[in-house]
């Protein structure tokens, strides 16, 4: 009878540990854009992971579990958010890249900085939407508001995107990002 416990188990464990490892980069990608910090979304990416795995048989048994997961990731960002020391910046900018010279990582930057700009409402809705891929519904359940407050939140910051970076850059970004979240 033991030994049946200890296979279910080991079972599970190994059902979390193979649907993390293809998910890794995604959500490092996606805390990267909410929060702006490298070590902030490693932050992040881990409260996730390990809430995850307290809760892997309830998220298991959950519909669509990657919008299960990335509620629980912009959950931890809103509630890192809300603690004082969240506001509390230990160097004054984010260290430059190595390879700047990179037009790719020129126009990342540039967006990311630019996210970095808009309000965090719309930073949230714009990052789940189009770099994680999610639904109106989706976002609109893992922020706890209105899909209309949803719709209204990435119709202002994509206009704020344009503004900042011009109409064709902010379109081709939410192109390019469908493409990267897949």
């Amino acid at each position: 009878m033991r030994g049946d416990a200890t296979r279910e188990v080991d079972a599970d464990t190994q059902d979390y540990v193979d649907y993390v490892s293809t998910r890794l980069e995604r959500w490092h990608r996606a805390a990267f854009l909410l929060c702006g910090d490298r070590h902030r979304a490693d932050d992040l990416v881990q409260t996730t992971m390990t809430k995850l795995y307290v809760h892997w048989a309830r998220a298991r048994a959950a519909d669509k579990i990657d919008g299960y997961v990335h509620r629980m990731l912009v959950r931890a960002f809103l509630d890192e958010r809300r603690l004082a020391w969240s506001k509390v910046w230990l160097m004054p900018a984010t260290p430059e890249p190595d390879t700047a010279s990179d037009s790719a990582l020129e126009d990342r930057d540039l967006v990311v900085r630019a996210l970095e700009e808009l309000p965090k409402g719309q930073r949230t809705v714009l990052v789940m939407r189009f770099l994680c891929d999610m639904p109106v519904e989706q976002v609109a359940a893992a922020m706890r508001c209105s899909t209309g407050n949803v719709k209204a939140q990435t119709f202002r910051g994509l206009a704020a995107l344009r503004e900042r970076l011009g109409d064709e850059f902010a379109g081709a970004m939410a192109g390019r990002a469908r493409g990267v979240a897949a």
